[in-house]
């Protein structure tokens, strides 16, 4: 009687099927070992064990990434903006332009608005572009022979001020302050403001491209040329007038500040992907 366990008389059965050249998993392993050097291709085929690896990303709501956040800054946006603002001066005038730049608009309520600012050779154009829908809403022209001064300077507020800001950024005045009606002063959405505040924009260091239309440096003297040219060529009773180029503080009169309290820390003036809603 056989003992269990005792495996005397059993020999090995090979499972490979009549007319099967293909060596098996366990014969290919025996032959690597047994003659290495006539197998070199069967011990390229040998099975390697796979690695995982798993990478953590940067944050996305950090810069540099947070610049994707703006519409302005998706390919193309800037690109179709300015070529539908040249179809619409060109339906609308004959005006050549010289330049145009992404900046800032700071209204008399300190509240910040994402403008493209054209300069041709007769009009200071200032648009608000939507670039979600990547259409213009709204064209204020500003004839360049009414400019009579340019300030330059750091903002400034009144000592009660609870809304400040810092920096700096540039005024263009087209007529006196003094001349504006106190409801038009204290209404912040009055279009009747004889002059406008701008300062760079947010994603100016982005890209080269945004470091160049983003500066304010660069629209200042481009303005300020095409200023001079105007006044030179202008025929109407503002030709007397020259343009006055200053460096002083720019005053921003506001006092409580809720409206852009709120407003300029949510972006409500720019563009912005406001994040999703669900899962």
């Amino acid at each position: 009687m056989s003992t269990i366990g005792s495996f005397e008389g059993f020999q090995p059965v090979s499972l490979k099927q009549e007319g099967d050249d293909q060596p098996s998993e366990t014969d290919h392993l025996s032959m690597e070992e047994g003659d290495q050097d006539k197998t070199p291709v069967l011990r390229e085929i040998s099975r390697q064990s796979s690695v995982t690896k798993s990478t953590l990303l940067p944050n996305p709501y950090h810069q540099p990434y947070i610049s994707r956040k703006y519409f302005v800054t998706r390919p193309g946006a800037i690109e179709t903006a300015l070529e539908d603002l040249k179809g619409l001066i060109t339906e609308t005038s004959e005006e050549t332009i010289q330049g145009f730049w992404l900046l800032t608009e700071i209204d008399h309520w300190n509240n910040e608005k994402e403008k493209i600012l054209l300069v041709t050779d007769k009009t200071l154009l200032v648009c608000k572009y939507d670039f979600i829908m990547l259409s213009c809403v709204q064209v204020q022209r500003i004839p360049l022979s009414a400019v009579y001064r340019i300030c330059l300077g750091k903002f400034v507020f009144p000592a009660m001020s609870l809304d400040k800001r810092p920096g700096e950024g540039l005024r263009i005045y087209w007529g006196s302050p003094e001349e504006q009606s106190l409801l038009s002063r204290w209404n912040p959405w009055s279009t009747e403001v004889p002059y406008a505040t701008f300062t760079e924009h947010p994603v100016k260091y982005t890209s080269e491209k945004f470091l160049e239309i983003c500066k304010l440096s660069g629209f200042t003297s481009k303005l300020v040329s095409a200023i001079q040219n105007a006044h030179k060529n202008s025929t109407g009773s503002g030709r007397e007038k020259e343009l006055t180029v200053l460096t002083r503080p720019i005053l921003i009169e506001t006092y409580t500040g809720l409206m852009s309290f709120i407003g300029n820390r949510n972006k409500l003036g720019y563009s912005l992907a406001r994040g999703s809603i669900g899962f």
